[in-house]
């Protein structure tokens, strides 16, 4: 019975709390945000001094897609550097957060629409680090990841969010890291640096998931593909689209929306963020 200790432990810490904890979509646009001192890295760390502190951090990233869906259940998650061609000083930032089996254990159970994995090979990789480093520099609180099955349609990666809702009264904070619009193809790298230059497409796009998002209008945004005919430029592949997903199947029908970070980079690529609760 010993080996059940430090799960009962957990599950004594995550007794559900009067108020539910915020989530987050988050738009992570460039590894080089994770040691940027810019607009974005300054208001995910304002975030964090402006949400209550949380137990734990539970990612939906971007750049975790498997066949199934797995959950991070090491003790010390290793930082990933999934990137290249970026200056060393990139390369040599360590994010030494722990990890949680406990927490990992416990939000596989809440999932009844598939079997989670239990993964003990990933890690924290950029779409996670990148932000939470900013967030909570000391890095004292747990973070885990849950992948994405990009075998699945977006109806099943809502359906599946909605699953792990009990997390947020449980002082879990769950943030989706991505981007509504992400086109690299298109990304115009001469403009890089000039303030909120977009294509005229990813501009109407932009506000086409603002509009959606703030009308709670969740069926449009899940057939995303027939929003416009601007949304095959804006997404091209959903891998950066479905984190938004499972943080918009979050919301209760009385939470008011928040955005921030609301620019374009580079004509192709948006950092519009949205905090829920």
């Amino acid at each position: 019975m010993a080996s059940l200790q430090p799960f009962y432990n957990w599950t004594q810490d995550l007794n559900e709390e009067d108020i539910k904890h915020p989530v987050l979509f988050i738009g992570h646009g460039s590894p080089m945000n994770g040691i940027e001192d810019n607009e974005f890295s300054q208001n995910w760390a304002k975030m964090g001094k402006e949400i209550p502190k949380p137990k734990a951090v539970l990612v939906i990233s971007a750049h975790w897609l498997t066949r199934g869906t797995h959950i991070t259940a090491m003790n010390n998650p290793k930082t990933i550097h999934d990137f290249g061609g970026f200056p060393q000083a990139l390369f040599d930032v360590q994010y030494p957060a722990k990890g949680s089996p406990e927490l990992a254990a416990e939000t596989a159970k809440l999932i009844h629409s598939t079997n989670v994995g239990l993964d003990h090979d990933w890690g924290l990789d950029h779409g996670t680090w990148t932000v939470v480093r900013h967030m909570y520099p000391d890095a004292d609180i747990p973070v885990l990841q849950l992948s994405i099955d990009y075998s699945k349609p977006a109806q099943y990666h809502y359906d599946l969010a909605k699953q792990i809702a009990l997390l947020r009264k449980k002082g879990v904070l769950i943030i989706g890291s991505g981007n509504m619009v992400h086109n690299l193809r298109m990304i115009d790298w001469k403009k890089l640096r000039e303030p909120e230059y977009g294509f005229d497409w990813a501009i109407e796009m932009n506000d086409i998931f603002k509009q959606k998002i703030e009308n709670r209008d969740h069926k449009a945004l899940i057939d995303y593909e027939n929003l416009s005919k601007a949304s095959k430029l804006a997404i091209p592949t959903p891998d950066h689209y479905y984190p938004m997903l499972y943080s918009l199947a979050l919301q209760d029908n009385q939470e008011d929306t928040v955005f921030f970070n609301d620019k374009l980079v580079g004509g192709s690529l948006n950092m519009t963020s949205v905090k829920i609760g």
